[in-house]
């Protein structure tokens, strides 16, 4: 009578052990392949000038590693390079410098690169989306809903816009 029910809770112990097995296993596959990545890309632009899209990359790792000022210096090479390149899609990359900058509560700096993301991509959603946060944060109310609208008129559909445009709307009817 014990043996089946002892026999179970092993399967399921098995089981549980098998499933965490293998979500440890694939983020330490991710996990290297980001760091592989990240190491030749940095060791290739110690030795040579890199292109827009490699310093942007560079910059982009750095982000989700959370090293925000070792990101900015990144973006602002990845700039440059897009100078040189004659490069004219520049807004994810003005998008991604004000992220590293709202990331470390330097929210005029972030508005600052939003604007100029959205001055070369008016249809630009997410940098409204991110410049309607970094408003918020300075309790800019009013600047805030402007950016939601306005990705909100580029993009209807855009759920982040709508949660935050309705929640502003609320707080300035209520004050």
């Amino acid at each position: 009578m014990d043996q089946p029910l002892i026999s179970l809770y092993l399967l399921i112990l098995l089981v549980l052990l098998g499933v965490t097995a293998w979500f440890v296993l694939r983020q330490i596959l991710k996990t290297r392949r980001v760091e592989n990545s990240l190491s030749r890309l940095q060791n290739k632009l110690s030795e040579i000038q890199g292109t827009t899209q490699e310093y942007f990359e560079v910059g982009s790792i750095l982000l989700t590693k959370k090293l925000y000022s070792q990101a900015v210096k990144q973006f602002q090479l990845a700039l440059k390079a897009a100078e040189k390149e004659q490069e004219e899609n520049t807004a994810p990359i003005y998008n991604a410098l004000g992220y590293a900058y709202f990331a470390q509560a330097q929210y005029d700096l972030a508005i600052r690169q939003y604007k100029e993301a959205v001055k070369q991509n008016p249809d630009y959603v997410t940098a409204y989306n991110n410049m309607g946060h970094a408003y918020e944060k300075k309790n800019l109310t009013q600047q805030a809903l402007e950016a939601y609208e306005t990705a909100l008129s580029r993009d209807a559909k855009n759920a982040t816009a709508k949660k935050r445009s309705e929640s502003l709307r609320k707080r300035l009817v209520v004050t």
